[in-house]
This record gives structure tokens, C-alpha cells and sequence, in this order.
């Protein structure tokens, strides 16, 4: 499973060019995903062997040669076979498979089709490590090494400066969240090593051999389990793109659609959720970080949702749709239901890459233009296409009948809001944090159904506004760079807007609009298939899962194989809000996308705080690029030169001075040498006539 990504990574690397050169595109294509493919074959027989071993037994250490033996730590290379791990592998492989398929269609214009392809088996390589890996450096090459592909692909055009910045941007951010996790692990290596069991050295921090003896040592330091949750929450904060750490994410855009659809559904944005169910007995000994946990998830699903509201861009929705649903995902762990954390991963997966792939399909045919104001009844040219995104629409909005039926979103959402509203513990006039998490939750599910609804209709039903409209570029679009083909518009006013609507342009960019007379149509087989296999997880992957609870008893042993940590009960009215709250927002969303039929004005400056971030990206950028820049002219001229130079200077003034006057009295002459003794000795004889010692 882990090799055969690594192998096709190399291969393409090294001789990708060439064989692009020698047999064309689609060899390089099949090449590309022969191995992800092959990969998740692997996957389904291992994980069909895990299921029929007895519960208590599914933890299989598989050793491999030895990695790091430097005087007394001694580290093999292990990889671990789990429920966990083969859940994530399942879905890093099925989902990788289906997206790599898309992309030898997507991508079959550019020239660099093969480097496209290296990063990408690169990428799935590293997250198959991150999540197979049995012990925290393993953990820790594969956090790395995601974080280092989505560099590469956010800027594959590089040579746009925009991606360009926005790769920058991922990767700095990031940065903050790997030194949470760093300080996580070395403060987690410390207090196992600080106990009196014995831990054996050869595998010191194996899973299987530091989570026992790590429950141990925070229970006798509880304060250092609070502090090593805080920090490991800061490292999945970065990769999972939670508040205030989310902005990488939308500007994640950059990248072809393909990237898009990989980060947000199968690989790098899933870390932080694997972090906290791999390491769930820290946080199940640190209720305090679990409950701040749960409340920042709930302020990242509320804040990003309204973000949504105000993007045209049909990707920078999807985007911002992913920061909210992660929002989700941390609110279940938050309140100890990790195994619902990993079935939303799951159901989150089927549909957030069929929306990314079916956003890419509508961009493709749209000539790469992202703008939805420029849509419009796009079902009566791609049928493939919509019949997947309605699908993929009413999965993410958890739309369902209690009892009977429901899309894939439906169930796992259910299971993640479940704990928290159940909680009983009241500390916040009667109503508990988490509970309060859970009630933020059940409004978001409003607005995720209203702002895809929103989505599916500017795109799919109305007027074709894509045949009158003129042509002003926007930045960050895919079109934006040098192999790009012609785009289509984005429109002067916002008649569909809600949360948005575009500055005015200037005289000069409407003399230089065009029109398009370009007639969309549905895009290839190796395209719409991956669609269509989506569509029907989308459907019923969730109520396959939740049958008879198979995904949460399929979990449990890892999930609480050290621990008698029980989540709370959901409440028995839950799955009827929960059905409720998704209508709702699907006809709220409605609503909002024919508001050309309300008085939009005084909205507008709402619409444009929306559309940045509410100022909070402007507001970071400015403390941490502005600001930084001036605290570096203040310890510069202020601590650098004016204190720590001065003193430098001034000890060396001092010490030369010293040595001018004591080199009068070196300055290889024996007659003054002579004098000076002699004026000694008289010194010394006067001292003792006056009353000194004798």
C-alpha cells in the first residue's frame, strides 16, 4: 500500500517527461493511477482480513527493518494495521483513485502532466504513511510531508504570483501548527519517559507500547495532559484549518480543482482528525482542552459558513464549506465521540470530492471561469454533472427522513452533534458548553443547506447568464495562467448575491469586456465517471455505515482501547431537528438565490465585509506581515543597535581604553622600567614608616 505510491512517484519523477514524450498523456495518466489504484485493492483485501478478527484483536504491528538507532533510542520502521488506519487508507485510496482518474481528463491540456502526477502520488504516499505509521516520528514525517505536497501543488503554476503566494501562505501557516505539534510530542515523550514502568526502548513510541503508559503518566500530571492537548489541538488546528488557523485553506484555491478535491476530501485537511483519535487519551485526561476544542469547532463551522454566503467563486464556497464541515468533525471529538469524527471524515470524502469534482467539471466547460454569477442553467447542457452535484448537495446538507432513509451526511452529522447536545453538565446558565456547541452546530447545518442550495441553483437552473454577460478576469481563477485557456466573465453587478456583491469596475475594463459565445457541454467519460461513483457513495455510504451501528463498533477498539470514557446519549429529538434544520436551510438558500427580487442595497456592506472574512484575514495579515515588519524595525534599530550594539561597542571602548593606559607602562624601554620600580619601592617603604603593617 505505501510503496506503490512511493513507485509511482519515482518513476514519474525521474522518467515522466520521457515517457510523456514517448507514449503520450494517457500512458503517463494509466502509470499514474495504476498504483493508487492497485493501492486501494490492497486496502479493501487487508481491511476484509482485519473484520473477520476478533475486536479485541485488531492491532496488527507489522515491523519493518530498523530506522533510527542512535546510542539508547533505537525506533523500527512499523507500520500499524487497524481500524483507524484502514478507514483513513480506505478513503486516502478509494477517494484517491476516483480523483487521480478525474484529474488524467482535467489535466490533459497542461504541459507538465507528469509533474502533476509526481506530487500527487507523492502526496498520497505521505498521508498513507501519516496515518499507517505506528509511532509519532512516523506520525510526524508524514504531517510534513502532506504539508510539503500541498506547497508544491497550491503553487503548481508557479509562475503566477498569486499561486505563487497562496503555496507560500499554506506552507507558513502550517508552520505555526507543526510547532504546536512538535512541542505535543517532545512534552508527550518526556512524561512517558518520566515514568517508573517500563517502556521498552526498541519501540519506545509505538502506539501500542506509549498510550498505556501515557494515560498513566497524565493522570499523575494533570496539568502537563491540559498543556499536551492545547498543543497537539494547535497542530491539527494548522492541518485542519480551524480558527484562527483556517486561512491557508481558501487561498488553497490556487491549485488545479483536482488538488482541491484531494486536500479537502481524502488527505491533508483529515490529519488533524486523525491526531485527535490516535491520541484521544490525552485528550480524554484534559476535559478542559476538550471542551475548548469542541467551542473553537463551533465557532469555526459558524464563521465559515457565513464566509460562504458571500463567495461567487464556486470553488472559494466549497472551500470555505470544508473549513465549516471540519468545524464538525472537531465539535464530535471535542465532546469524546471520535469515531463520529472519522465517519464525518468518511461521508465528508464522498461528497465534498464530488462537489469539488463536479465544481471542476462545471469550470472546465465554463472555459475556466469560476464565477457562479456567469452560470445558469448549465442542466440542460450537463446532465451528468447536475443529477451528481444535487446529490452531493443534499448529502452535505443531511437531508433524510428519520427511521427510513438519508443521504450520506445525514447519519454522520447525527453521530457527531449527538454527544454534545446530550450533555448534561450545565456550567453556562443551565446549558453546558458543549451542549451550546451542539445547538451552534444544529444553526450551521441551516446554513450549509441555505449556501449550497444558493451554489446549485446560480450554477444549474435560471437564465444562461454566461451567454450576455461580458468578460472582466478575476484573479485567482484556474485560467490565471500561461497554458490557460480563454474565459468567460464575471459580472459588474451581483443581481445573485446575498452576502457579496462585486466593486463596480472602471470605464477602461468594460471597453476591454468581451462575449463569449461558447456553448458548455458535459464533459468526458473519464470525468463524469468519477461523478457518478461518488454520487452513489454520497447516497448510501452513510447508511450502509450506520446500519446497525457497523461503523461505530468497527472503531471502538480504536478509539478507546486504554479508557472508560463514555460520550453522552444523544437526544432522542435529534434525528427529527436535524431532518428539519437541512430543509430549512435548502429553502432558505433558495430564497436567497433569487434575491434580485429584494431590495439588496442595504446589504452591501455586509456583503463585502463577508466577502473578507469580516476583515480577520486583513486583520492576520496585517499583525503578521505589517506588524512583523515593524517589530523587526523596533528590535532592530530600538534592542539592535541601540542596546545590544552599544553595549558591544561599549565594552570594547572601555577594554581598548584600558589597555592604552596600561600599555604606558609596556612599552619595552629598561630605563623606564627601572623608574618604576623605584617609585614602587619608595611607595611601599613610605607606606610602612606611616603607621602601615612592618
Amino acid at each position: 500500500m505505501l510503496l506503490l505510491p512511493i513507485a509511482g512517484f519515482l518513476l514519474l519523477a525521474l522518467a515522466g517527461s520521457r515517457l510523456e514524450k514517448m507514449l503520450g498523456k494517457r500512458a503517463v495518466g494509466a502509470l499514474a493511477v495504476l498504483p493508487i489504484a492497485v493501492a486501494f485493492g490492497i486496502t479493501s483485501y487487508l481491511t476484509q482480513q482485519l473484520a473477520g478478527i476478533d475486536a479485541a484483536h485488531r492491532s496488527i504491528v507489522m515491523s519493518g527493518p530498523s530506522w533510527i538507532d542512535i546510542m539508547g533510542l533505537r525506533i523500527p520502521f512499523e507500520l500499524l494495521v487497524d481500524p483507524l488506519s484502514m478507514t483513513m487508507s480506505l478513503i486516502i485510496t478509494g477517494v484517491g483513485s476516483l480523483i487521480f482518474l478525474y484529474s488524467t481528463g482535467y489535466m490533459g491540456a497542461e504541459r507538465e502532466y507528469s509533474r502533476f502526477f509526481t506530487y500527487m502520488n507523492l502526496f498520497a504516499a505521505a498521508m498513507l504513511l501519516l496515518v499507517l505509521g505506528n509511532n509519532l516520528l512516523l506520525l510526524f514525517v508524514g504531517w510534513e510531508g502532506v504539508g510539503l505536497c500541498s506547497y508544491l501543488l497550491i503553487g503548481f503554476w508557479y509562475k503566477d504570483l498569486a499561486n505563487a503566494k497562496a503555496a507560500n501562505k499554506a506552507f507558513v501557516v502550517n508552520r505555526i501548527g507543526d510547532w504546536g505539534l512538535t512541542l505535543g510530542l517532545l512534552l508527550i515523550t518526556a512524561l512517558v519517559a518520566g515514568t517508573t514502568r517500563h517502556v521498552p526502548d526498541a519501540r519506545y513510541l509505538s502506539y501500542d507500547a506509549i498510550l498505556p503508559e501515557l494515560k498513566i503518566a497524565l493522570e499523575r500530571h494533570p496539568d502537563m495532559a491540559t498543556l499536551a492537548a492545547f498543543l497537539l489541538f494547535i497542530g491539527a488546528a494548522g492541518k485542519s484549518a480551524q480558527f484562527p488557523l483556517y486561512l491557508w485553506l481558501p487561498d488553497a484555491m490556487a491549485g488545479p480543482t483536482p488538488v482541491s478535491a484531494l486536500i479537502h476530501a481524502a488527505t491533508m485537511v483529515t490529519s488533524g482528525v486523525v491526531l485527535l483519535n490516535r491520541m484521544h487519551v490525552v485528550f480524554e485526561s484534559a476535559p478542559l482542552a476538550s471542551t475548548v476544542i469542541c467551542g473553537i469547532g463551533a465557532f469555526t463551522a459558524l464563521f465559515a459558513a457565513l464566509i460562504a454566503f458571500g463567495q461567487t467563486d464556486i470553488k472559494k464556497v466549497l472551500a470555505y464549506s470544508t473549513v465549516s464541515q471540519l468545524g464538525f468533525m472537531f465539535i464530535g471529538c471535542g465532546a469524546g465521540a471520535y469515531w463520529a469524527g472519522i465517519f464525518h471524515v468518511t461521508t465528508h470524502a464522498f461528497f465534498k470530492a464530488l462537489l469539488f469534482l463536479g465544481a471542476g467539471a462545471v469550470i472546465h466547460a465554463m472555459s475556466h471561469n469560476q464565477d457562479m454569477r456567469n452560470y445558469g442553467n448549465l442542466k440542460k447542457y450537463m446532465p451528468i454533472t447536475f443529477t451528481t452535484m444535487v446529490i452531493g448537495t443534499l448529502a452535505i446538507s443531511a437531508i433524510g427522513i428519520p427511521g427510513v432513509f438519508g443521504f450520506a451526511g445525514f447519519y454522520s452529522k447525527e453521530a457527531l452533534l449527538g454527544p454534545a447536545l446530550g450533555d448534561t453538565n450545565g456550567d453556562m446558565g443551565g446549558v453546558s458548553a458543549l451542549a451550546l456547541s451542539g445547538q451552534i452546530g444544529l444553526f450551521v447545518a441551516v446554513l450549509t443547506a441555505a449556501y449550497m442550495m444558493r451554489l446549485t441553483w446560480l450554477t444549474f437552473f435560471g437564465k444562461e447568464r454566461w451567454r450576455t454577460q461580458p468578460i472582466v478576469a478575476e484573479d485567482h481563477e484556474e485560467g490565471a495562467h500561461e497554458d490557460a485557456q480563454p474565459r468567460l466573465a464575471t459580472l459588474d453587478s451581483d443581481p445573485y448575491g446575498f452576502f457579496l456583491s462585486s466593486e463596480p469596475k472602471s470605464v477602461e475594463e468594460h471597453d476591454h469586456a468581451l462575449t463569449s459565445d461558447h456553448t458548455p457541454k458535459e464533459v468526458s467519460p473519464s470525468m463524469w465517471l468519477p461523478l457518478v461513483v461518488l454520487a452513489v457513495l454520497s447516497v448510501g455510504g452513510g447508511y450502509v455505515l450506520e446500519n446497525n451501528g457497523l461503523l461505530e463498533k468497527w472503531l471502538q477498539p480504536s478509539s478507546a482501547p486504554v479508557t472508560s470514557f463514555v460520550p453522552a446519549e444523544a437526544p432522542s429529538w435529534l434525528p427529527m431537528v436535524s431532518a428539519g434544520a437541512g430543509l430549512l436551510g435548502l429553502v432558505f438558500g433558495l430564497i436567497v438565490a433569487n434575491a434580485e427580487k429584494f431590495d439588496l442595497a442595504k446589504w452591501s456592506g455586509l456583503r463585502l465585509w463577508a466577502r473578507n472574512q469580516f476583515g480577520f484575514d486583513e486583520l492576520m495579515t496585517n499583525f503578521a506581515v505589517q506588524g512583523g515588519s515593524e517589530l523587526a524595525v523596533v528590535l532592530d534599530e530600538g534592542v539592535e543597535v541601540g542596546l545590544i550594539d552599544r553595549i558591544v561597542n561599549g565594552s570594547a571602548g572601555v577594554a581598548a581604553w584600558i589597555g592604552k593606559v596600561l600599555s604606558v607602562a609596556q612599552r619595552g624601554l629598561v630605563r623606564s622600567y627601572a623608574v618604576l620600580m623605584l617609585l614602587g619601592g619608595i611607595a611601599i617603604l613610605s607606606y610602612m614608616m606611616l603607621g602601615g603593617k612592618h
